[in-house]
């Protein structure tokens, strides 16, 4: 829907703002604020909304790039393990736009957070090993479709509560997400992509062209939080324009998988970083471990196998997430389940996450006057930065993004014919162990509704108002 008033707090609010129940304020961050609402039409009566608020542009042209982006993907993918975008409301008066999302209850940030500071206990297997897959299935999805998404850590994936989708995990957040197929410029002139503790080698060695890989290192590095309920690689940023060499990521890296050489990485030697060597990192020597003593995992087990396959420097042998899937750590017990937080192995309690805190007096214009109130439920909650993985609340890798070319996505009915990918790998089952569909590209949808291509265009069309004319700059 769009409104021609101005958007606005109190009885100034917009005109589409009156099929919702504001509750108030449960995350901000650098693009923008996020709302929690609950719908008051009749179709979805008192179904709980993510409303986000974009920030006005900052070239002063109202919609931003960044939002047009997440947009333009978000509109045409349909997976039950990525995050659903239910509408897209405009204010033609500032030209402020807002998305709005069915609502998520917990991400793995407050999940992980959540078990190390308060429960001071591990996560139990059966939860890790269906988390992990859910992420997985969604992530293979979205590289089957070539997207790649370029920003995937904790606080990114989120969980359903309550509801049909318990436990369910969705990708969020898709602001630097792109279609990589066939890119118009190297990928290296978008810009710092990846928050720092989960950017994959090859970026950090300054790549300018990288692929679907850099988000299966960011799995790993999720995956071995889980486990350990602590980042694997907790580097210090350096904050510069444009890209800085971040040295003591590289660092803690090192420590951990040991030094990086030709002959494991052969393509090593043409990385810029590598090449120029002015921070002298080919001379640094690193007596490591092993990954295994960091992650409390036999060697020789398949859970560390799966790790280390995520974990590989070389981004060409890096284990995709179709081969993940099928890999045997996800074939023995306890086998992983559609509503991960609640686990079906004798003995183990189901965790209840804490309710997560509402601004009840903050308005849409991010006005605040007393502290917040926690938002009472009948089911726990996660803690108040689930939804702002929306518009993520923590540090993040991101700059002004150049725009690039970005096609429309072809029609996935039995796999992408354009591209020539089957809808199934080579050898692939259709389902997991537990029975689960998996959503390869189109054929295996869990939604009937598949991708579609639209012969009008790449515009939004929003009661009355396209972005039609901007999108054309992708």
């Amino acid at each position: 829907m769009g409104d021609r008033s101005a958007a606005g707090g109190g009885s100034n609010r917009p005109a589409w703002l009156q099929q919702y129940d504001l509750l108030g304020k449960i995350g901000e961050g650098t693009y923008g604020l996020v709302f929690l609402a609950r719908s008051k039409l009749q179709s979805n009566l008192d179904k709980s909304i993510a409303i986000k608020k974009f920030k006005q542009s900052k070239d002063g042209d109202g919609v931003s790039p960044t939002a047009i982006r997440e947009i333009m993907l978000l509109r045409e993918i349909s997976n039950e393990n990525v995050v659903k975008l239910v509408n897209v409301h405009i204010n033609h008066a500032d030209m402020s736009l807002y998305l709005a999302f069915d609502y998520a209850e917990h991400d793995l940030y407050e999940v992980i957070r959540h078990h190390r500071e308060r429960v001071n206990q591990s996560i139990n297997q059966y939860t890790v090993k269906s988390l992990l897959w859910q992420l997985l299935n969604g992530l293979n999805y979205l590289h089957s479709n070539w997207i790649i998404h370029r920003d995937l850590k904790p606080s990114n994936i989120l969980v359903m509560g309550d509801g049909d989708e318990q436990g369910v995990v969705k990708i969020a957040d898709f602001g630097l997400a792109r279609v990589y197929q066939a890119p118009l410029k190297p990928l290296s002139e978008n810009g710092v992509v990846v928050t720092i503790w989960y950017r994959a080698p090859e970026l950090l060695l300054g790549a300018k062209h990288y692929t679907s890989a850099v988000d299966m290192w960011a799995v790993g590095c999720i995956f071995a939080e889980l486990l350990t309920l602590r980042p694997l690689f907790q580097g210090i940023e350096v904050k510069a324009n444009p890209n800085p060499f971040q040295l003591d990521q590289l660092d803690k890296i090192f420590k951990v998988l040991g030094h990086p050489t030709q002959e494991k990485w052969p393509t090593l030697v043409h990385l810029p970083h590598w090449q120029s060597d002015q921070q002298h990192i080919q001379g640094h020597k690193y007596d490591s471990p092993g990954l295994h003593s960091y992650v409390n995992l036999p060697p020789k087990s398949v859970g560390y196998s799966l790790l280390s396959k995520m974990l590989e420097y070389d981004p060409r042998k890096r284990i995709t997430a179709s081969q993940a899937l099928e890999h045997e750590y996800f074939r023995t017990d306890p086998l992983p389940g559609r509503n991960s937080l609640v686990s079906c192995q004798p003995g183990e309690k189901t965790v209840n996450y804490p309710a997560r805190p509402v601004d009840v007096t903050t308005d849409f214009e991010g006005t605040t006057n007393v502290q917040p109130h926690p938002m009472s439920s009948g089911h726990a909650m996660a803690n108040n930065a689930s939804a702002a993985s929306l518009v993520s609340t923590r540090p993040v890798a991101r700059s002004q993004l150049p725009l690039v070319g970005m096609p429309r996505l072809p029609n996935l009915h039995g796999g992408i014919s354009g591209y020539n990918i089957p809808p199934h790998g080579p050898g692939m089952a259709g389902l997991n162990p537990t029975n689960i569909p998996i959503q390869r590209g189109g054929g295996q949808a869990h939604s009937q509704q598949q991708l579609r291509r639209k012969d009008s265009g790449s515009g939004i069309q929003n009661s009355g108002y396209t972005l039609q004319q901007k999108s054309r700059r992708f």
